[in-house]
């Protein structure tokens, strides 16, 4: 005659703890650091159109749950990226997107001064067990070929020794009517130096592959 009432009160108690329980526990989305200079901050651009944000929004919608967070700094140059590296890896980070040297370049600083930036950096990070991905940038003619071909070797040189995951030129992507460098004029913002939302678009596109890539790097 006991036995009825004394099963309800276990269901009843069994429920009540069933919903006390907590929820299962949700994993944080991967932070990845974008760290460089006026490309990566969205220079001249809403902050929803600058690279981060359309970078962040790509990825989301390839069901990437992961957050871009926006370390650029207009006008730096390798060396003060460097020197915004070890608080830039907060410990939440845990990847790192490097597109640095643009303003080394437009200023003719020595390439070996920028190669041993890129160095220090891509060491610091690999001494975190942090993946990276290195964006290249490709020097103009302005300082002649010597220059050039010292400055645009950097990049792949530094990838190859780090293992690093590598997109040769952040503009390449801009380069849409051949090798025609007027083609690139429509995706670029008055000062002809940053890329327009258009174009922050289509290097998202090109370079977001390479980011998932990055991603599956990750420690779990």
């Amino acid at each position: 005659m006991t036995y009825g009432p004394i099963r309800l009160i276990r269901n009843v108690t069994l429920a009540l703890l069933l919903a006390a329980a907590p929820g299962p526990v949700l994993a944080a989305a991967v932070t990845v650091a974008a760290l460089g200079d006026s490309l990566t901050a969205g220079y001249g651009l809403a902050a929803e159109e600058g690279f981060t944000a359309q970078l962040q929004d790509w990825l989301q919608a390839k069901g990437q749950d992961v957050t871009i967070a926006n370390a650029g700094v207009s006008g730096d140059t390798s060396a003060g990226g460097l020197a915004r590296l070890d608080w830039t890896l907060a410990p939440e980070v845990k990847a790192l997107i490097v597109n640095l040297g643009a303003n080394d370049m437009l200023r003719g600083l020595d390439p070996a001064t920028t190669r041993s930036n890129l160095d220090a950096i891509l060491q610091k990070a690999e001494a975190r067990h942090i993946p990276v991905l290195l964006v290249g940038i490709k020097a103009t003619l302005n300082y002649g070929p010597d220059y050039k071909a010292k400055f645009d070797a950097i990049y792949p040189d530094l990838a190859g020794q780090y293992h690093t995951l590598f997109f040769p030129d952040y503009f390449g992507p801009l380069l849409t009517d051949g090798a025609d460098p007027a083609g690139v004029v429509k995706y670029l913002q008055d000062d002809h130096l940053h890329p327009n939302k258009e174009g922050v678009a289509r290097i998202v596109a090109a370079l977001g592959p390479q980011v998932i890539d990055l991603l599956h790097q990750v420690a779990p």
